[in-house]
């Protein structure tokens, strides 16, 4: 049997998605995914091949078979140490409730939590009590020892003073604190963070390091984002728990946090299992900057095509948490929309968004960001790190003016990068006819193909649409917009939008058969891997004919006034045509 369904990995208004339930496989029609059982819940749970392995045997009531002792006994390990964890989290949230746990069930509501949301998440509280947990975990047979190995007890250390003796036997970690615990991709819960409630030290206080256990590989929440981040093609990367599930009230149930460490590869790693771009939100703070620029530098080894970051900037003094009490859903999703993709933060966090004005400043320059793009190992994305940050430095102080100010925690600015990319109609003189056929096939194939927009977006973006015209150039814009704005929106419900907002007659001149008869691979009707190819050899065209314009005014320049830097600039045009000769041979 054949079944038919809205595609999880891609928004879609009608089902393109089947499941072939004899072959054992599914596939997309409109996004391409394809794979079996194993391949759907490794994508859609972001699990590795042994815990898809033991997820669906535990679904089909099956046992995974343990090829030794030794495996047989760390999984028994394992599972006592989430009975364990499991029966803490249990009484936690039920001493939330008692008259001990007033306090920490005012201090949630005063946030604004309500009694579904504490639910949701398991919020509970730990009694100021040195042995409160322990008694009653005793009390329901879970031994002392595996209570201190889950973490949930400190063993006092044998080298304490004679008379800092008296009592020597394991006491609760975690006492007078509001409780969240943190469970893994499966839910289960394997640790917990604890708030003080008052002005204890510290603020916050994680579990240890355990065997079930490690804060550098875990992130807060992914077990309630997995769904939502399939749906929506987003992670939204906080601090906090607070910020988590403020996120989570709002409406963005793809917010996850680290646990009070920075980001690390571990986390990317996992990220990207589940999306290709996770946003990065931190508190609008030098402390956040802080954070997200050491996100953006640890982040370049593991780059791969098609995979990054985008930067959400908040406003001064603003954390996710207050963002959405204050000001509400709309201010938020209005920040995620215009974040940054990693290598416009990079280019900020150097430049201050402008170029310098003296060749040796920009040669500086050019030497600190190819050190950035050096780090990248993909080769194919190092190649284009490094020659995004060379043209940008190439095209002037202006450019970076064009781009927007200093990247600063409180400064939004208010624009989507795909939409800040674009170069003002007009700058150069008009093309010739062909030339606008070709930017007409480029645009034409965006609108019937959406789902092209990560992949030439920042292409279409950049080019100088003079030769199309105004009228062309505004449903440009406003397509590119429109779709950073709308991830996942089709073909119909894109023109639909571009229709009522005055573009109806470009519309019906751009999709004809004039222009669609120069193109095939443009038509609606033809596979998007087809249609992309043929997008990115037209595009290469469209660049080489840019090219021989810019080196045509580098030669003159060159011949006027025969500087270093007039030199360099010629020498570095001629090596894009160059890479771009190559690169149009190689794809023929």
């Amino acid at each position: 049997r054949e079944w038919e369904g809205l595609c999880p990995f891609h928004k879609e208004k009608t089902p393109s998605f089947t499941v072939n339930e004899e072959k054992g496989f599914y596939h997309c029609f409109g996004c391409g995914e394809h794979g079996s059982v194993f391949d759907f819940v490794m994508k859609t749970d972001g699990l590795s091949f042994p815990e898809t392995v033991e997820r669906l045997a535990t679904d089909a009531g099956m046992q995974v078979p343990q090829d030794t002792p030794e495996e047989r006994q760390r999984t028994e390990r394992r599972k006592g140490l989430e009975d364990a964890t499991e029966a803490a989290c249990t009484w936690f949230e039920r001493s939330l409730y008692m008259p001990e746990g007033k306090a920490a069930l005012d201090y949630l509501r005063g946030r604004g939590l309500d009694d579904d949301t504490i639910k949701t998440f398991r919020v509970g509280f730990a009694p100021n009590s040195r042995n409160a947990l322990k008694g009653a975990l005793l009390r329901d047979g879970i031994p002392e020892n595996l209570l201190v190995e889950a973490g949930m007890l400190i063993r006092p250390p044998d080298d304490r003073p004679a008379d800092d003796r008296r009592d020597n036997s394991p006491y609760d970690r975690f006492r007078g604190r509001v409780m969240f615990p943190i469970m893994n991709r499966q839910g289960r819960v394997i640790a917990f963070g604890g708030r003080i409630l008052g002005d204890g030290e510290p603020k916050y206080l994680n579990s240890p390091e355990t065997p079930i256990f490690h804060k550098g590989q875990v992130l807060y929440g992914l077990n309630h984002a997995l769904a939502a981040a399939r749906t929506s093609g987003h992670i939204i990367v906080t601090e906090g728990y607070m910020d988590v599930i403020a996120l989570h009230m709002a409406g963005f149930h793809e917010a996850v946090a680290p646990l009070g460490t920075a980001l690390t590869e571990d986390h990317l790693r996992a990220m990207w299992k589940v999306v290709r771009e996770p946003v990065l939100c931190f508190d609008g703070d030098n402390a956040g900057r802080r954070a997200a620029a050491r996100a953006a530098e640890r982040s370049l080894p593991l780059l791969k095509s098609g995979y990054g970051l985008r930067f959400a900037e908040l406003p001064m003094g603003e954390d996710p948490d207050t963002l959405v009490r204050g000001k509400g859903r709309d201010a938020m999703q209005g920040i995620i929309d215009s974040a940054l993709p990693l290598s416009e933060v990079l280019w900020r966090m150097e430049t201050g968004g402008r170029v310098p004005g003296t060749p040796e400043a920009r040669a500086t320059l050019q030497s600190k960001l190819g050190e950035y793009a050096r780090r990248i190992e993909d080769p194919t994305v190092r190649t284009h790190f490094a020659a995004s940050f060379k043209d940008r430095i190439w095209q002037g102080s202006g450019h970076g003016n064009q781009r927007g100010g200093a990247w600063k925690p409180g400064a939004k600015s208010g624009k989507n990068p795909a939409v800040m990319a674009i170069s003002s109609a007009g700058s150069r003189t008009m093309p010739t006819n062909p030339a606008r056929r070709r930017l007409e096939i480029l645009l034409a194939t965006l609108i019937n193909h959406p789902i092209l927009y990560d992949d030439v977006a920042e292409h279409l973006g950049s080019l100088d649409f003079s030769a199309a015209g105004e009228t062309l150039d505004n449903l440009r814009q406003e397509a590119l917009k429109t779709l950073a704005v709308e991830s996942g929106l089709d073909n119909q419900g894109l023109l639909d939008h571009l229709s009522e907002n005055g573009f109806a007659s470009a519309l019906s001149a751009l999709l004809g058969s004039s222009v669609l008869g120069d193109a095939f691979f443009a038509r609606p009707d033809v596979e998007p891997r087809d249609a992309l190819d043929g997008w990115n050899e037209t595009f290469d065209r469209v660049r080489g004919k840019d090219l021989e314009v810019e080196i045509a005014e580098a030669q003159r320049r060159q011949a006027e006034d025969p500087t270093e830097e007039n030199w360099q600039r010629l020498q570095f045009l001629r090596q894009q045509m160059n890479d771009a000769s190559d690169a149009h041979s190689a794809d023929g």
